[in-house]
């Protein structure tokens, strides 16, 4: 019984608010985290899943399965904004389980978070490292084969060196503080907004409403199942919330920015969308280079290498926020003593996690580098929906268990919102894929080993 009550020790939310305070630099505001959330969310959804789905999945309902998934990650987003504006502290959803539901719990949910964000971060460098060797070969230049691919993926192929040194890119970039980070992502995620309205507004006038019809080619089953898929593009808050212990005034701004960067980010997905499938029959859209082939078909070819270049910067801020979200929750976990507390130690000038980040590049790094896309995308998806299913769950719980906590955001429609995200995420684990469970029950042994070794004796909770 002592073992149990141990495992699901909780810390209450006003220790978790109050402690720590100052150990990372507070330089953050709304519209810097705004960014982060945008640069999240907005990536490969655009310049490569919508066309996929619409060609084989949901034709000019591709619309409605964005919509069906920003409803239900507008679900999960409401139940993470009343966290952050709670309790603003880095960690996220690992925060907020271990608050909530325990200790047992936030640790699982923490562990595959460590995984699930890294491979997240190597399956992006991997991607732009495509659209770079297109742009390579549009220039007429000749790269040795033996860098341009992980083993396995073409003949000569040894290492994608160009995905290697993006990882080790943000890491770097990550390390030069917060600060210059975040300059960094905003004025990327500027370009990468701006070369998605160029691509929204010149296709406009390209659009056949012909092309509209039938809208649902393959049936009301095929945007939902469109749904699922395009669901994945459509997150990216949740790791910009890790973010909550370097905001300037997080409870105020951070409900805010997770709000404002899922609307701005679907209003985008809806307006490309529109133009996607108006502009070229869903029969004849390149699934791999959606806008490509549709500015293409309308004969505006010159528009391809800007569609590249803006690939390329939109998957990269992508890149960065999932790599923020993943140090900062080893950090977290280090400090509450869940991990050996040599992860925790901050770069004394930069306040920055500086020895997990460079860990992290270098895992990432080596992902990217040695594993083909399909085989690395294998580890991702299924610790971010868990997170999702308990973050909306929690909210439920302490509301009714403690309703005297000051809330600086609430989420509306108490609970069938969060119920909404709970019911939608558990939807959606059912379609992944066999080896996706396979690992996730490997990785999850290994965890529980780990944490009965080592975590729950280290635990600062356990302590005292």
């Amino acid at each position: 019984m002592a073992a149990s009550q141990g495992m699901f020790r909780r810390k209450p939310v006003e220790q978790i608010a109050e402690e720590h305070e100052g150990e990372l630099s507070r330089s953050l505001g709304l519209w810097q985290l705004t960014a982060i959330g945008v640069g999240g969310i907005i990536g490969a959804g655009i310049f490569a899943l919508a066309g996929a789905v619409a060609n084989q999945t949901a034709g000019p309902a591709v619309l409605v399965s964005f919509l069906l998934a920003g409803v239900a990650s507008a679900a999960a987003a409401f139940s993470y904004a009343e966290f952050a504006g709670m309790i603003p502290k880095a960690g996220s959803a690992y925060t907020y389980g271990y608050a909530v539901l325990g200790e047992i719990v936030g640790w699982f949910i923490g562990w595959d978070l460590l995984l699930e964000y890294t491979a997240i971060v190597a399956v992006v460098a991997i991607g732009i490292s495509g659209y770079f060797g297109f742009l390579v070969q549009e220039l007429g230049l000749r790269l040795p084969a033996w860098m341009l691919g992980a083993p396995g993926t073409g003949d000569g192929h040894v290492v994608d060196l160009f995905a290697v040194l993006l990882c080790l890119l943000i890491a770097f970039l990550l390390n030069r503080g917060i600060t210059t980070a975040a300059r960094f992502e905003t004025s990327v995620v500027a370009i990468k907004v701006a070369v998605v309205l160029v691509v929204i507004v010149v296709g406009f006038f390209f659009i056949d409403p012909a092309n509209y019809s039938p809208f649902f080619p393959f049936g009301i089953g095929g945007a939902i199942t469109g749904a699922a898929t395009v669901f994945f593009a459509v997150f990216g808050y949740d790791a910009m919330s890790t973010a909550a212990e370097e905001s300037r005034d997080a409870r105020r701004h951070m409900p805010k920015a997770i709000i404002y960067s899922l609307a701005v980010s679907m209003v985008l997905y809806v307006l490309a969308t529109l133009v996607l499938t108006g502009m070229q029959n869903y029969r004849e859209i390149d699934p791999e280079s959606g806008f490509s082939s549709a500015f293409a078909s309308v004969g505006l070819r010159g528009l391809a290498g800007l569609i590249a270049v803006g690939a390329i910067v939109g998957i990269l801020t992508v890149m960065f926020t999932f790599m923020l979200g993943v140090t900062r929750v080893w950090y977290s976990m280090s400090r509450d003593g869940l991990l050996p507390g040599w992860f925790a130690r901050l770069h004394p000038v930069r306040r920055v996690p500086s020895r997990v980040t460079w860990i992290v590049g270098v895992a990432s790094a080596l992902i990217a580098g040695f594993l083909p896309i399909r085989e690395a995308a294998e580890l991702t998806n299924i610790g971010i929906l868990l997170a999702f299913v308990v973050v909306c769950a929690a909210v439920i719980v302490l509301r009714y268990r403690r309703p005297d906590l000051h809330r600086e955001f609430r989420t509306p429609g108490m609970p069938v919102v969060p119920a909404i995200g709970v019911v939608f995420s558990l939807w959606l684990i059912t379609f992944l894929a066999p080896l996706t469970w396979l690992r996730f029950a490997v990785w999850f042994l290994l965890g529980l080993v780990v944490y009965l070794a080592y975590s729950r004796r280290h635990s600062a909770l356990n302590r005292g």
